[in-house]
């Protein structure tokens, strides 16, 4: 079992700067990707960004070159240093993880954490 618990979020002025992180639990972290999501009020819930167990990221367009996602493994931690903020980054993000030692892979989720960006 895997818990996720996101934290950091906050209100910001445009180009303002935060920092989310995601704890957790369970023995099956370093052995998966680990995401971010978001969900804009209305919206559907999108990727912005992933890292492999490895370390190699991946992110959406939108986000390119202000958000960075990092993870450590020794400490079973994720995390999401947004910079350059914009009042479309508005959101609730949440943390997930797949696992990818189950079939179907069974998907984890946090409970969110709110960022709000003001203009």
């Amino acid at each position: 079992q895997v818990q996720l618990v996101e934290s950091g979020g906050g209100l910001v002025q445009t180009g303002g700067s935060l920092r989310l992180s995601c704890a957790a639990s369970g023995n099956i972290f370093r052995l998966n990707a680990m995401s971010w999501y978001r969900q804009a009020p209305g919206k559907e819930r999108e990727l912005v960004a992933t890292v492999t167990r490895g370390g190699s990221t991946d992110y959406a367009e939108s986000v390119k070159g202000r958000l960075t996602i990092t993870r450590d493994n020794a400490k079973n931690m994720v995390y999401l240093q947004m910079s350059s903020l914009k009042p479309e980054d508005t959101a609730v993000y949440y943390c997930n993880l797949d696992d990818i030692g189950t079939v179907p892979r069974r998907r984890y989720w946090g409970q969110g954490t709110q960022v709000t960006v003001s203009s």
